[in-house]
């Protein structure tokens, strides 16, 4: 436990940014999914934009990876070009 009032602090502050970030980070998981399970292309990327949106700013935030942003809207924009 800190002793620091200033430790204190940042121990709440980070926990309220866990928290956001695991949100953000679970949402964008829950994009990915609904896209790969569609089978329409028009309705798959009217929802691609959005998650390549979500990505984007997770990349922008460093909550994930950049190259792993790229990889995730690669894969996405190959599942979705494939459809029918």
């Amino acid at each position: 436990m800190p002793h620091l009032s200033s430790a204190k602090k940042r121990l709440r502050s980070d926990e309220r940014k866990r928290l956001r970030n695991r949100y953000q980070h679970k949402s964008c998981r829950t994009y990915i999914k609904k896209i790969t399970k569609m089978t329409e292309k028009i309705a798959a990327q009217k929802m691609l934009n959005e998650a390549i949106s979500k990505i984007d700013k997770l990349a922008k935030n460093n909550i994930i990876h950049k190259n792993k942003a790229a990889n995730q809207k690669s894969k996405l924009m190959r599942f979705v070009n494939r459809l029918p």
